[in-house]
């Protein structure tokens, strides 16, 4: 390994490349951020840009003298990236990677075509054959956008043609959309998989994940479910993570059937809202991992500092800037408790502004006390 400290260039500058960029700064890698707009969650770094991420004019000064650049999410334009990359840098994940991941209709073909088990779904070009397809796998049905979805917004559930007539115009683009049957499932996990070029690897505990209005409400690790069922949930992760060739940290997002079956339901190629736990309640966080992995570097123990840990969201509550900080003293004196405030300068109902993270040994009392926690700030 290179003696000498890396720089890591990062394009995005919201929370996920915030706390990218802490666990690098912890270990004298220097990083830079580049974001098309003013970010709030980067702005105490001082290698945090503002600039068009699409112009080579921008992104080749950037990129200059970075070892590797990584990137917060799949809808950044890695692609332009690669094309002003110098020689001796990498660019982690692959945009091969990445092209597989953000469409979500070729996600969904390249998992199946691998052997990874998925809900039944159909790529529709026109509704007249999502009408049909809704026909075949029968309703209901999701109808999800290929590109640029994310906390519930891009998909529809139709529970009848009227339905799934209704939503076709909003989430359909010009190569159609995304119709799946509608999991029935017992409960959503997601196991997170940090792994580096050559293919070497580590898994996450396998978490639980609680949806309210289409997001992220809470993550419980590890998830109360059987062994058998969280053994085959870890190795599918790993599968799935391998059929993409994923590099740094990949979050896997998997549906338990009531017939003990586990499917993928989405992949993520970067740190994920579910691994959020991991920065207290894990020997190494995911963004720790991440960075390691993009960097080619040894990887961390993924395990469980204590018997349970619970991540519960801070969501906005009113429509305004900047956001208030009331009750934040009551979250910090709740016993084992760690609050994380995002910095967003613009504050929507709904909108993810921070997390809560408790540790303990009992698992009701550790939900209650991180319950209790994000309840108290009011953003």
């Amino acid at each position: 390994m290179d003696s000498s400290f890396p720089t890591l260039g990062i394009l995005g500058g919201g929370q996920l490349g915030k706390m990218m960029t802490a666990e690098a700064v912890r270990m004298s890698v220097e990083t830079r951020l580049l974001s098309p707009k003013e970010a709030g969650p980067m702005q105490p770094y001082a290698g945090a840009q503002v600039g068009d991420w699409t112009d080579p004019e921008v992104l080749r000064p950037f990129v200059s003298g970075c070892d590797v650049v990584t990137v917060e999410s799949e809808w950044a334009p890695a692609d332009a990236a690669a094309d002003v990359l110098p020689d001796d840098a990498a660019l982690w994940p692959s945009t091969e990677t990445l092209s597989l991941i953000k469409d979500k209709g070729v996600q969904k073909q390249h998992l199946a075509d691998a052997g990874c088990p998925v809900p039944d779904f159909v790529r529709c070009e026109t509704l007249d054959e999502a009408l049909d397809a809704a026909d075949t796998l029968g309703y209901p049905v999701l109808l999800k956008q290929y590109r640029g979805a994310y906390d519930g917004y891009g998909n529809a559930t139709a529970t009848s043609e009227a339905e799934l007539r209704e939503a076709w115009p909003d989430l359909a683009a010009k190569d159609g959309a995304l119709v799946e049957t509608f999991a029935d499932f017992t409960r959503e996990l997601a196991v997170q998989v940090a792994r580096r070029p050559g293919g070497n690897q580590v898994v996450y505990p396998v978490a639980y994940t609680e949806q309210r209005d289409h997001r992220c409400h809470a993550v419980e690790v590890p998830a109360d479910i059987d062994n058998d069922i969280a053994k085959k949930a870890r190795q599918i992760a790993q599968d799935a993570v391998d059929a993409v060739e994923g590099v740094g940290l990949i979050a896997v997002e998997l549906f338990e059937m009531p017939d003990g079956r586990v499917l993928v339901n989405e992949l993520a190629p970067r740190p994920h809202n579910t691994g959020h736990y991991s920065i207290e309640g894990c020997a190494t966080s995911q963004f720790e991992n991440h960075v390691r992995a993009v960097l080619d570097w040894p990887l961390g123990a993924p395990r469980l500092r204590t018997p349970v840990a619970v991540m519960v969201n801070v969501l906005g509550r009113r429509e305004g800037s900047p956001p208030r900080t009331e009750g934040l003293d009551r979250a910090l004196n709740t016993e084992g408790v760690s609050p994380h405030i995002y910095g967003k300068p613009d504050v929507r109902p709904g909108r993810k502004m921070g997390h809560v993270t408790a540790l303990g040994t009992d698992r009701a009392d550790t939900r209650k006390r991180a319950e209790m926690a994000a309840g108290a700030i009011e953003l």
